[in-house]
């Protein structure tokens, strides 16, 4: 059983109680996620399983997508309706300001990780030395917002929708905007309705269903490895190049040499190589760009395996 299983997250467990509840109606399958929601936040939380948690740093990059509402006038120590409230103010602001501030926070900028975050310093989790009541300065991180949309403004709450990079904290930046605004600010809802090629359209919903039935509606729904990655482009290998993949050898210019089926490659390219099912046996990262392919040695090497994935374990479900 190996592939990617999109879960729709309910509010209130972690993502890691959902990785533990995959797993166990799966039967004990290895099983991990590619990007911590919060225990407040609901939507697209994506659960590698078997040898599917392979893929699970090539998939945790991918943009994000998120439908928030934010609460002005309330800040909190975990920058979410949950946590502990520091202070209140009313949000004397108007429909335009708000505007204009949450438009500052298009592009890319600095933004500093919640105290309350998976993000570690020294070893350890924010939240852990957080918890400890030890104050521990993380480094501020590079991110991007690609779009922001204001949906409705009806205060004190604002809600909108959001398109960024992978790492962006969305109660970070609420809690910014609130800075900016004067009043404080704190995430009321969020909702991930994207997560790189993943989707809530293909989320399996985790209700109160227990046993056979929810075996089966996470089974129905993975994702097969080769699928996982569908930006990257395909070479298909021949059966001999499979074992010796397998083995950890890796691929020689000979393999793809007098190929008129190889797509057009840059030098850095990450590509996924299938075997002759269309299942994938390896992602790997181009040594050398197609114009050059044809006039290597046979014996060069061409590519640097990255990943490869068990022939023993082809099937999904």
């Amino acid at each position: 059983m190996n592939g990617v299983v999109v879960i729709d997250k309910p509010s209130g467990p972690t993502s890691h109680d959902v990785v533990l509840a995959v797993r166990k109606a799966l039967g004990g399958v290895r099983a991990g996620h590619t990007g911590t929601l919060d225990p407040l936040a609901t939507g697209v939380l994506p659960v590698c399983v078997g040898e599917g948690t392979k893929l699970a740093p090539f998939l945790a990059g991918g943009t994000k997508e998120y439908h928030v509402t934010m609460l002005l006038g309330v800040s909190t120590d975990t920058l979410d309706i949950q946590g502990q409230v520091m202070d209140r103010r009313p949000p004397a602001v108007d429909t335009e300001e708000i505007r204009s501030v949450l438009q500052r926070f298009l592009g890319r900028s600095e933004q500093t990780p919640p105290r309350y975050s998976a993000v570690k310093v020294q070893g350890r989790a924010l939240y852990k030395w957080a918890r400890r009541g030890i104050e521990v300065a993380a480094a501020p991180r590079p991110v991007e917002v690609f779009a922001l949309a204001v949906e409705e403004i009806s205060l004190p709450y604002v809600t909108f929708r959001l398109s960024c990079s992978a790492g962006t904290y969305v109660r970070s930046l609420c809690a910014d905007a609130g800075g900016l605004l004067g009043c404080g600010a704190c995430v009321a809802a969020l909702r991930r309705t994207r997560s790189g090629s993943f989707s809530e359209a293909a989320a399996v919903v985790m209700d109160d269903t227990g046993g056979q039935d929810r075996r089966e509606r996470l089974r129905e729904g993975i994702i097969p490895l080769a699928a996982a990655l569908p930006e990257l482009p395909v070479i298909a290998v021949p059966d001999h190049w499979r074992r010796r993949i397998g083995e950890g050898w890796q691929p020689r210019a000979e393999m793809i040499n007098d190929r008129d089926d190889i797509p057009f490659l840059a030098p850095g390219d990450m590509v996924k190589l299938t075997d002759r099912d269309g299942e994938l046996a390896a992602l790997a990262r181009m040594l050398s760009g197609s114009a050059e392919l044809r006039m290597l040695p046979g014996d060069a090497p061409v590519m640097k395996l990255l990943r490869v994935f068990n022939e023993n374990n082809k099937k999904t479900r």
